[in-house]
């Protein structure tokens, strides 16, 4: 049984799963070279073990979010290129240089502060130049970014390596949104035909790019959540998008779950509330077992108030009270055979019947992102399959 050594409760990641997942989404978008997004520890999955399952299941790029989660795969030996998504610091620039990172780069400032870094490394860094075509977060605009891309390449010190952009709603079906989706094509792609010379690598798709939207495939897409084995929509993953789009995000697998064991096994009466607030009544006398694991692990607080049940025995069993910081207390019903030491499953498949991360998602009013991203560092992530080191 793979568990963790020291706590009752612990996420298991399946790197099989991962990597069947990254082969398929590197057969659909060939030619099109797939970068594997494991910021966020792999979006909750333990990012030195996915990047390096990654990698060698298909996966030609990285992408961070940070430098730190960067040099984080270069200290576990990972070699394989590795994009930081958004434009650092001045101060960072140097530390990015030496990590041997690539660097996304969205205004003069940071070209300046990149190329005085790779000069004093002695180095040549090499560059993405990020273009916002309305998503409005991070970017160039579409009328800085070729005067931006011709003074990166005017660098001697830098190399452009990439352009790119990112979708803002790629994962919807709406008319109004697939309108935009087509629009920040076309402002990307206006931006490209403005170039003196194209760079080797154009990029724009996310997930729901990469499975959606063919156009957007461009030399690379950047997969985050379908590495992880779900739909990055509901209409993407319900047929919205297309069944060819919906079969193949069926075929992914959910690479993580997330477990515990019963520590403590009590009967209690009808009518009586357990837990913070006593906001309810058991509805008859029956068994309540203690699970400890809570809010400050990742398990939000209104999932009881949203009525997601946890897996014991195979079976659905709902909360039996709100979750605690530490702890969660499961409606067992009457005459359970529970005992202490029993698997619980809060996310995953027990037996015949399953909880995902998605059910989680919808039933908070979030999305699957959140929910994974959100299992806090204290539960430990044991991963098994791909001949683990």
């Amino acid at each position: 049984m793979v568990e963790a050594r020291t706590r009752p409760a612990w996420a298991e990641v399946d790197l099989d799963a991962v990597a069947q997942n990254v082969a398929l989404l590197a057969r659909r978008v060939a030619p099109a070279a797939l970068c594997a997004v494991v910021k966020a520890d792999a979006y909750g999955h333990g990012a030195a073990p996915v990047a390096r399952t990654a990698i060698e299941s298909g996966a030609a790029w990285l992408a961070v979010a940070v430098v730190d989660e960067g040099l984080e795969l270069r200290e576990h030996g990972i070699a394989a290129p590795v994009l930081v998504l958004s434009e650092v610091m001045p101060d960072a620039a140097e530390v990015l240089v030496r990590g041997g990172l690539t660097a996304t780069v969205t205004t003069r400032a940071g070209i300046d502060a990149l190329a005085a870094a790779a000069r004093r490394a002695g180095t040549r860094a090499h560059v993405h130049v990020k273009v916002d075509t309305g998503m409005h977060r991070v970017g160039a605009t579409p009328e800085e970014a070729a005067p931006l891309i011709d003074a990166a390449e005017a660098e001697p010190a830098l190399r452009v390596e990439g352009v790119w952009t990112h979708l803002a709603v790629a994962d919807a079906t709406t008319e109004e949104d697939r309108a935009f989706t087509s629009l920040q094509l076309e402002r990307f792609d206006k931006v490209v035909a403005a170039l003196r010379a194209r760079p080797p690598l154009l990029h724009a798709a996310n997930t729901a790019g990469a499975v959606a939207w063919p156009a957007a495939r461009y030399d690379m897409v950047r997969c985050g959540i379908g590495l992880y084995g779900y739909a990055p929509s509901r209409a993407i993953a319900d047929g919205s998008a297309g069944a060819d789009v919906a079969s193949f995000v069926g075929s992914l697998r959910p690479a993580l779950t997330l477990k515990a064991r019963v520590s403590e096994v009590r009967e209690l009466d009808a009518g009586e509330r357990p837990s913070y607030g006593r906001r309810r009544a058991l509805p008859e006398r029956g068994v309540v077992a203690t699970v400890p694991i809570g809010y400050a692990d990742g398990v939000p607080r209104r999932l009881f108030d949203a009525g997601c049940p946890v897996l014991i025995s195979g079976r659905r069993r709902p909360l039996a009270g709100v979750v605690t910081m530490d702890q969660l207390l499961v409606d067992c019903g009457p005459g359970a055979r529970v005992a202490r030491g029993d698997e619980v499953v809060l996310i995953g498949r027990q037996g015949t019947e399953e909880i995902t991360a998605q059910e989680w998602a919808e039933r908070l009013g979030t999305i699957t992102y959140e929910v994974l991203c959100g299992i806090g560092p204290r539960v430990p992530r044991v991963h098994a399959g791909r001949g683990v080191r």
